[in-house]
């Protein structure tokens, strides 16, 4: 089995007038998979967009040159597509889906008369989100610098601030070269440099080093100042869990991009 992505995200925005902390946008998923040898056995799996507390998602279209299925991934619970060919019968397949969505600004602090959306979660739904991953470990290295930075402060929102800090000092926004974009904490830490990933890797090893709960957020970045363009790439950012406060967004690379914003990214 072979498949090779080549994949296109358009998006028009500024549908209707909402306020300024809200964004109204049609979005197309397209993607075509290519290069497929005849009689080939061809699986395709991805993401659906779900509604949640801070958006609204309707599929206005799908357009697929195989039937989808709606199935769940079995870890997480994520709705996905799912097609399959037993045997290919020609070298491209195409997908479309269209949504519109509204999406709301996600405030996860109170502040400058903002109250925020608080999504709380058990101990027992948090708890997974302590342990190592496979690029994210959480002892070594990146557990000893944890420590060291959070000497001094006290509480979750402290301590996670401090590590926030630490990560956005440190590191730099760079694409160059080789090593960047898997999401390895230790070579990112030690590389000081990388992508969204990166940054929020390094991240998520600290907190989760310091009993801090601490996942991945993956979506798309949608240009502030264009009302309608193609999205090439993903954008990811972190959540740390605070017992007051449930689960905090915090977005580090942003923060270094634009550093006038620095606060308003955790």
């Amino acid at each position: 089995m072979r498949n090779i992505y080549l994949s296109s995200f358009v998006v028009l925005l500024s549908l209707s007038a909402f306020p300024q902390q809200s964004r109204h946008f049609s979005f197309h998923y397209a993607f075509h998979v290519r290069k497929i040898q005849p009689g080939q056995r061809l699986q395709v799996w991805f993401p659906m967009a779900h509604s949640d507390r801070f958006q609204a998602v309707k599929i206005v279209a799908v357009t697929s040159d195989l039937p989808l299925k709606r199935t769940r991934e079995s870890k997480y619970g994520d709705t996905i597509f799912y097609a399959l060919a037993p045997r290919a019968v020609k070298d491209e397949y195409n997908f479309d889906v269209e949504y519109e969505i509204v999406r709301q600004e996600r405030i996860g602090l109170p502040g400058n008369g903002m109250q925020p959306k608080l999504l709380k979660a058990s101990t027992k739904e948090s708890r997974p989100y302590l342990g190592p991953d496979k690029l994210v470990p959480i002892t070594g290295k990146l557990a000893d610098i944890a420590s060291k930075e959070v000497q001094g402060h006290n509480g979750t929102m402290d301590r996670a601030r401090a590590l926030y800090d630490y990560v956005f000092r440190t590191m730099r926004y760079n694409k160059s070269g080789v090593g960047w974009g898997r999401g390895d904490a230790e070579w990112a830490c030690d590389s000081k440099r990388g992508n969204c990933t990166d940054f929020h890797s390094v991240f998520i090893s600290m907190a989760r080093s310091q009993r801090i709960p601490a996942r991945f957020e993956i979506g798309f970045p949608l240009p502030a100042q264009k009302n309608s363009g193609e999205i090439s790439g993903y954008h990811c950012w972190a959540e740390f869990y605070d017992s007051q406060h449930g689960w905090v967004p915090v977005d580090i690379s942003e923060a270094w991009k634009d550093q006038a914003k620095r606060d308003y990214f955790f």
